[in-house]
């Protein structure tokens, strides 16, 4: 091996060992890559950067638009909830139904936005029909991994390892061209899970009860609001008076929450009789968006926490302790205010920070009640916990604030359909959104345009014509994925050109070539969802694609096969929660653990291997 092959792998084997331990987010190793590149003199400054401007990056980032524009439309949630109601409660057609819609659903538009926007329908099913939610989850994960393979825009790969071969001097493929396989493997995966892997799915009681919660009253009893409530009354030398909620540190010092503040009303007089006034009482005036007030004399601050830390401040802040009414209680929720659960998706920006440092309060106009952890039993500090994929929080406020959530689909996934919650979408567009998608696919399918050209006139129509707005745009393309490509691309270039790929091509033909271009092809196969389940699927297409391409040339036959068992196994995540973003995303409301994963994903791996080995080549002869 040259100096400059011993570079290129010591640059890749870090980058694989960086997205395997995870001490850096993934698309900071990716322009660590292209950095190294640049500085070790393996590519051009302009080759190093060329995966920003790559087709491949632009269509991916283009229909993460149009996806968006179905989320934001409701097409996909109406699509969800009407599948989902011809399922029943039986738990074998449950699995089926749910398999399919997604599958159907992940073939034009993003897996973890599917998944996302399934998420709390499947939920409040597992509810109805009295099934673990473990029983249904890992399913909604895996059909939507399946639907991804189906299509051309399913997943990313299958867009790579299309630009691939176009720029290899081939025919790519084509919209369809991956759809007859794909069908192919999900009938098998929907017969699998039909069969087997509902045998092997757990039935896990959740840590607590409260994934199945559908309306706030049950919240409410719950988390036991009710106990953990009390009044404090301002004293006129309470040391608190003309500071606000959020310049007091109530919160933030104590754990204190305020809910509301009730302030007393200036009586008015009717009429006055000789010495006699007839005065009026008007309503105490309700204050429930509190961060920003200022503390007056003889507020009523309604509070929830801990009754030690509650004592605490009453003692700090010379406030009169008072027990919380009946109508505290109501007040929890009524047509204004409300609470309701929210879940942190994999790609939420509140990931790695506390809810002080994000000021939750100011920004949302929310107040958290509590937080949960998937395994975690105790209470979580609502001051010092550094908030994780998978936490939930209870949050409390005005319904168009909560309702302000479900629009923030990156940051939150709020859980069931609260009352109050059921807007938020601008349903209104629909009609035109699926107008515009069906044209995009006709344009792809007909080839009247590139894949890239009739993404982005399909992402531009989608802004124009009001299915988003372009701030809504922005929100729906996952950067640190686009990002990653984009970095990944020019290591692949890298690799081609101080020969590496030919060298692992070689080594493929030389141990495996004797036996056939099936073993070879089962070889690629076997390295390829190795990789995926540890790295992404895209990333890992674009280092593996390359190597298909050279070993299929090497033996001298069509490369279309392996470069299909290559986009085929890419899609093959179900071994590990880190190996998709769907898988992580169930993980906290299924309580799954790792044996959980590799359990089902172990044999269905081998069951989709097998058949793409013996079906392939008759799809796609060598």
């Amino acid at each position: 091996m040259t100096a400059d092959m011993w570079i290129a792998l010591i640059i890749l084997v870090g980058a694989i060992v960086l997205f395997v331990i995870e001490w850096l987010r993934v698309d900071l190793v990716a322009i660590g890559v292209v950095v190294a590149l640049m500085l070790s003199g393996l590519l051009t400054v302009q080759e190093s950067l060329a995966g920003f401007s790559s087709t491949a990056v632009i269509t991916i980032a283009a229909l993460f638009v149009v996806g968006g524009a179905m989320f934001y439309t409701g097409i996909a949630q109406v699509m969800g909830e009407r599948l989902l109601r011809i399922a029943g409660t039986n738990e074998t057609r449950l699995i089926v139904v749910i398999v399919i819609a997604v599958a159907f659903m992940s073939a034009f538009i993003s897996d973890t936005g599917v998944v996302a926007v399934m998420l709390p329908a499947v939920i409040s099913l597992t509810v109805t029909a009295k099934i673990a939610p473990s029983k249904l989850l890992l399913p909604l994960a895996i059909g939507s991994l399946l639907g991804g393979a189906t299509t051309l825009i399913g997943t990313p790969p299958n867009i790579i390892i299309a630009d691939l071969l176009r720029d290899s001097g081939l025919t790519p493929f084509g919209f369809f061209s991956y759809t007859p396989m794909g069908i192919l493997i999900m009938i098998v995966g929907i017969l699998f899970m039909a069969m087997v892997g509902r045998r092997l799915l757990p039935a896990h009681v959740p840590h607590r009860d409260v994934q199945s919660v559908e309306t706030a009253e049950e919240l409410i009893a719950l988390y036991r609001l009710p106990d953990n409530l009390f009044r404090l009354r301002v004293r006129h030398n309470s040391p608190l008076v003309n500071q606000t909620i959020a310049e007091s540190g109530l919160g933030q010092r104590f754990l204190v929450t305020v809910i509301r503040i009730v302030r007393p009303t200036e009586p008015q007089m009717l009429a006055r009789l000789g010495e006699q006034r007839i005065l009026l009482q008007p309503d105490e005036q309700q204050i429930h968006d509190v961060t920003d007030v200022v503390v007056q004399p003889d507020d009523i601050l309604v509070v929830q926490g801990d009754g030690n830390a509650i004592a605490a401040a009453a003692a700090l802040w010379n406030l009169a302790v008072q027990p919380a009414s009946t109508s505290d209680q109501e007040s929890l929720v009524t047509d204004e205010i409300g609470i309701a659960e929210v879940l942190l998706p994999p790609r939420s920006a509140l990931i790695g920070k506390t809810l002080p440092e994000i000021r939750f309060g100011t920004t949302y106009r929310l107040t958290v009640l509590d937080i949960r952890r998937p395994g975690e039993e105790r209470a979580l500090n609502l001051k010092q916990t550094t908030l994780q994929f998978g936490d939930t929080l209870l949050v409390q406020g005005e319904w168009k604030n909560i309702q302000a959530l479900k629009s923030r689909r990156r940051d939150f996934i709020v859980m069931g359909e609260p009352q109050g919650v059921s807007g938020g979408l601008n349903r209104k567009r629909a009609p035109i959104a699926l107008l515009v998608l069906l044209g995009m696919l006709v344009l792809i399918v007909t080839g009247i345009t590139s894949v890239a050209t009739a993404s982005l006139v399909a992402a531009l129509a989608m802004v124009l014509t009001g299915c988003l707005t372009m701030d809504e745009a922005y929100e729906s393309v996952n950067w640190k994925s686009i990002v990653l490509v984009a970095g990944m691309l020019p290591m692949a270039t890298a690799l081609e050109q101080v020969g590496l790929v030919n060298l692992v091509a070689d080594g493929f033909v030389d141990v495996l070539g004797d036996f056939g271009p099936r073993i070879v092809m089962m070889g690629l196969f076997l390295l390829t969802t190795l990789f995926t389940q540890v790295l992404s699927n895209t990333a890992t297409a674009v280092l593996i694609a390359p190597v298909a391409l050279a070993t299929a040339n090497r033996l001298g036959i069509n490369p279309y096969a392996f470069l299909m068992a290559v986009a085929i196994a890419a899609s093959t995540a179900y071994v590990t929660p880190v190996a998709s973003p769907v898988n992580t995303l169930v993980m906290g409301a299924g309580n799954y653990r790792f044996i959980d994963y590799a359990k089902i994903g172990i044999p269905l791996v081998v069951v989709v291997m097998l058949f793409t080995m013996v079906a392939l080549p008759f799809l796609w002869p060598f």
